[in-house]
């Protein structure tokens, strides 16, 4: 059977590590360069062209940020996941780029084989995080996303909850523990497949573009927070 073949757009301002990455990609079949970008505007360009998979994005670059061309990707060509590729650990510039509605955040320091993994993981929706930066979404979001959250910076209503489904209600509380579809459906006794269904219908519902969003967003709300916590 053949893979299907995973369509990724590189946007980066410095053509070196572009053309590192894209020589690393090209040692595997599964996976099309199908185009590059040096700035975030023209990554956003690029990306409403060529419609890609997965959008290797940087986060400092000149003119239009990599957080705000997240933001205008996800919008304006939804079907691509943008996949943070940084060297920045700050906790805001991680919480931000989220918010944006990128699916996951890496730093540039990662294995070869774990960007790899990633891209593939980002290609079917699901959120991949640096772990140094998924313990920053873990336990500072619970301290520090709050202070930041306001009317014109949360990503979703409170109230949309309320559209869920006592099932779909179940799953995001997992996806706020860090819980993958695997581990759902293992712990709700139900076929992943079912798993990756409820997801689609929960983050249509709450109109967010990724799993990282649905964990942000239930953490802001509340949902899945630790027995015991304040």
């Amino acid at each position: 059977m053949t893979t299907p073949t995973i369509r990724v757009l590189l946007v980066d301002d410095h053509s070196l590590f572009r053309s590192g990455i894209k020589s690393l990609l090209q040692r595997y079949p599964e996976f099309e360069i199908v185009g590059e970008a040096g700035d975030g505007m023209e990554g956003v360009k690029r990306a409403g062209q060529l419609r890609p998979d997965v959008v290797l994005l940087d986060l400092h670059m000149p003119g239009l940020s990599g957080r705000d061309a997240a933001r205008m990707i996800t919008r304006e060509t939804p079907e691509s996941h943008v996949l943070m590729l940084t060297v920045s650990e700050e906790a805001d510039d991680l919480f931000e780029t989220l918010r944006a509605g990128a699916c996951g955040y890496l730093l540039k320091n990662i294995e070869a084989e774990t960007l790899v993994s990633a891209i593939r993981t980002a290609a079917h929706g699901e959120s991949v995080i640096s772990p140094q930066m998924m313990n920053k979404l873990l336990t500072g979001v619970r301290a520090d996303l709050p202070t930041h959250a306001t009317p014109a910076t949360s990503i979703a209503p409170p109230g949309e909850i309320e559209k869920l489904t006592p099932r779909e209600r179940e799953i995001l509380t997992c996806i706020a523990r860090g819980h993958s579809n695997k581990e759902i459906a293992r712990e709700l006794e139900v076929a992943e497949s079912t798993v990756k269904i409820h997801v689609q219908n929960m983050l249509r519902k709450l109109g967010l573009s990724s799993r990282v969003q649905a964990a942000v967003y239930a953490v802001e709300n509340g949902i899945g927070q630790p027995a015991g916590r304040d």
